[in-house]
Order: C-alpha cells, then structure tokens, then sequence
C-alpha cells in the first residue's frame, strides 16, 4: 500500500470531514477546516492519500517556534497500518521546514493508543487539562517534545 503524505488542499475538506465524523464525538466544522485551509496564516495541515483517497489528515499552528497540534485522524478502516505513523514524520518534517523547536499537543487521557504514537515519536507527558473536553468533561493530557 503506497501512502502519499501531501499538503491539505481545498479540494480535500469533503474526505476529511468524512474521517472527522468518523473519529471524534464533537466534529471540527466544515467551514473550520475551510478556514484553516484558506485564512490561517499559522496553520498547516497534511493528508495521508492512498490510491488517490484521502485516509487522514493531521495539522498545527505555527506559534513562535512552537507547533501546537491541532489534530491528527486516521479513516477506521485504515487504521493500524502506520498511516498515524506516517502523518506525524509528515508534521515533524514540516515543522522543521517552518523553524519550529518544539511541538505539543493535548489528547484524551483514555486515548491510549494516540498516546502511545506520541510516544513512539518522543512526546513526554507535561501536564494535564482538568474537564478539556466538553463532551464528557474528560481531562485532556498534555504532551511536548522538544529539540526537534
């Protein structure tokens, strides 16, 4: 299975929306995707695309020489075949492509497997955000890595 990770255009807002549905109780808006993709001077996203399919996307914005991850979302049926994998060498590279120095990110605290592609990459566990999410008022943990 050839994946090719490749900058968010536009055209691909309908496949990710699709993915995001999929994957998160309380879903991005179709408009803010739009808004990342066309107006945010500090946001930068990727797709992963297999045979000429969108199969996830991940992204950040650029603060300073930070980069705060905004999400990361893999199609189920894709899942577990390193897709995750590949889109986070993708958002490493580009933020070394952009400067940045160090990169963060907030997950689920019962998102162990997400948690455990962070670590795989060198996120350490910094901190935790008591009720983050508003769903289910679920603490979000905090994750840096550093030296990029």
């Amino acid at each position: 299975m050839e994946v090719i990770i490749r900058p968010m255009t536009e055209d691909d807002i309908d496949e990710v929306m699709e993915i995001e549905k999929l994957s998160f109780t309380t879903p991005w808006s179709r408009e803010a995707f739009v808004g990342e993709v066309t107006k945010n001077s500090c946001a930068r996203y990727i797709v992963a695309e297999v045979d000429k399919k969108v199969v996830g996307y991940a992204g950040f914005w650029v603060v300073l020489d930070e980069g705060h991850i905004t999400n990361i979302a893999v199609h189920p049926e894709y899942r577990g075949r390193g897709i995750g994998s590949r889109l986070m060498e993708g958002l490493i590279d580009l933020a070394k492509k952009n400067g940045i120095t160090s990169m963060t990110l907030e997950v689920r605290e019962s998102n162990l497997v997400a948690q455990n592609l962070y670590k795989k990459f060198g996120f350490k566990v910094l901190g935790r955000r008591e009720g983050y999410y508003q769903d289910n008022n679920e603490d979000a943990i905090v994750m840096w890595k550093y030296d990029l």
